[in-house]
């Protein structure tokens, strides 16, 4: 298992969660690359999206299904833009590469908010820290386990 892998399943069983890390024969970087592979529909991949919140991280954990709103989005979490994160500014928030971002396993907490649109599946799937590992979980699940905020961010 990746080294990342290795830290989220880690962090996942440290938080008690029920899912374990499940290893993709090919990348999943995008929410419907995934869904093909696991056979599902693409609303129930939680996609985690790093963004940068007048200079600080903020994890969008949202329904494969949407876009993010960034207007709306700002406007929930009192920022005055809220744009998209580069790729270094994701690894040095998460430590982990942009397509395979876990909603944990990060160097340190990162605000979140939960698409509440996910609360429509049973079973929703994340991103397990690298771009071929992804982890079963629930809406509810995800917002305990990230301490998140539930939001329309669509």
């Amino acid at each position: 298992m990746h080294p990342n892998a290795e830290i989220v399943a880690k962090a996942l069983l440290d938080l008690g969660a029920s899912g374990a890390i499940v290893e993709l024969p090919d990348s999943a970087r995008t929410a419907q690359a995934a869904a093909e592979q696991l056979g599902c529909e693409v609303g129930a991949i939680a996609n985690s999206l790093v963004f940068d919140a007048d200079g600080s991280p903020l994890l969008v954990m949202t329904s494969g299904a949407h876009r993010v709103d960034t207007v709306k989005v700002a406007a929930l979490v009192g920022a005055a833009k809220v744009r998209r994160a580069s790729p270094e500014f994701v690894r040095e928030a998460t430590g982990q590469p942009i397509g395979g971002v876990a909603p944990v396993g990060h160097p340190e907490p990162i605000r979140t908010l939960v698409d509440v649109w996910l609360d429509r599946y049973d079973k929703v799937w994340a991103a397990g820290g690298h771009p071929h590992t992804v982890f079963p979980t629930s809406y509810g699940e995800l917002l305990r386990i990230t301490g998140g905020t539930p939001a329309e961010v669509e």
